[in-house]
């Protein structure tokens, strides 16, 4: 599921008592983000230790690392905690992205005229329901969406590109079709998404299936130690763009694995060179989705999630959870 941006900053958080908390809980540490009175604090606890950077007026601070955590105060006075994650909770989350990748297939398996959008969920629920694992889609509410959202997997037909409420539509030849899922098993989550046709595809729908896919591609390929995120935003964005598609700024990739989103924030379009650093043990997931109409506008439906291109032109969207490696990208939720 991509995570939605406003104004360039992460919106997926919860709210308590006026407060953004972003907490992560491990072998007694307790990393702590909160905004109070325009002050960011990032804290970690470890053996009765405390280190605390706070951000005011909008000033960098120093990036600090700590055991496992890395604690960057960004610009804005927003606080960014990434986690780098060890060997082992990479294979724990590879474990979660073969979940995913049985649910994308179960879902395709069974996709064809006159199957009903809830079938697909129903299926979906039925793969997790075996591997003893659960969805992080199902009852998510981030502080834009006006309620929790109601199934296992999206499905997104035609316009729609993301987030689409799996229902009693039925499907029909020729529609192109876009599932995100996502499952937590043993505490750690993958998240992934593809796209397809029901039946044949038409020339511009297999087109934009296949420049989406070079875009995965290419963001995989840059997301290598040494690197930066806005490397892999830059190559989405290239590949996109010279098709001509659209590409909207709201939704994009992000950090994965304890959550289903973790920073950093992974536009579909950047600057190379910018961003954040890419360093071995980076779990991220990748989701390019371009829109054929080649603007890039995208509305949001009264349901409150489903995402569509304004101009009414089909979408794809095609992800995979990716761990950062000193040997190069592994991919987490690949077959």
């Amino acid at each position: 599921m991509a995570e939605a941006t406003r104004d360039g900053q992460r919106v997926a958080e919860n709210t308590r008592d006026g407060q953004r908390v972003a907490e992560i809980t491990r072998d007694g540490q307790r990393v702590a983000e909160a905004a109070r009175d325009g002050q960011r604090v990032a804290e970690n606890t470890r053996d009765g230790q405390r280190v605390a950077e706070a951000a005011r007026d909008g000033q960098p601070v120093a990036e600090i690392t700590r055991d496992r955590w890395r604690v960057a105060e960004m610009t804005c006075g927003r606080c960014r905690v990434v986690e780098i994650k060890t060997p082992g909770e990479i294979d724990a989350i590879g474990a979660a992205g073969q979940v995913v990748a049985r649910i994308l297939a179960a879902a395709k398996a069974i996709a064809a005229p006159g199957t009903r959008l809830a079938e697909l969920d129903e299926a979906a629920r039925g793969v997790l329901a075996d591997a003893g694992a659960f969805s992080p889609f199902l009852g998510y509410q981030p502080r834009s969406a006006p309620v929790p959202y109601p199934a296992a997997i999206c499905v997104s037909v035609n316009d729609a590109a993301q987030h689409g409420i799996p229902g009693r539509h039925k499907l029909r030849d020729g529609d192109l079709v876009s599932v995100d899922a996502g499952a937590v098993m043993d505490g750690w989550t993958a998240d992934a998404a593809f796209s397809f046709t029901v039946g044949p595809p038409r020339p511009a729908d297999a087109r934009l299936i296949s420049v989406t896919a070079d875009a995965l591609r290419a963001g995989i390929a840059a997301a290598v130690p040494g690197a930066r995120t806005g490397d892999i935003s830059a190559a989405i964005g290239a590949v996109g763009r010279a098709a001509g598609y659209g590409i909207c700024p709201h939704f994009g990739g992000h950090g994965v694995g304890r959550a289903m989103h973790e920073d950093p924030h992974i536009p579909n379009e950047g600057t190379a060179g910018r961003g954040h650093p890419i360093r071995p043990g980076l779990v991220i997931a990748i989701e390019p989705w371009f829109m054929a109409g080649g603007r890039d506008g995208c509305r949001i439906d009264k349901d409150g999630w489903t995402v569509r291109s304004a101009d009414g032109s089909r979408a794809a969207h095609i992800e995979h959870t990716v761990a950062v490696t000193a040997d190069g990208p592994r991919i987490l939720t690949a077959p």
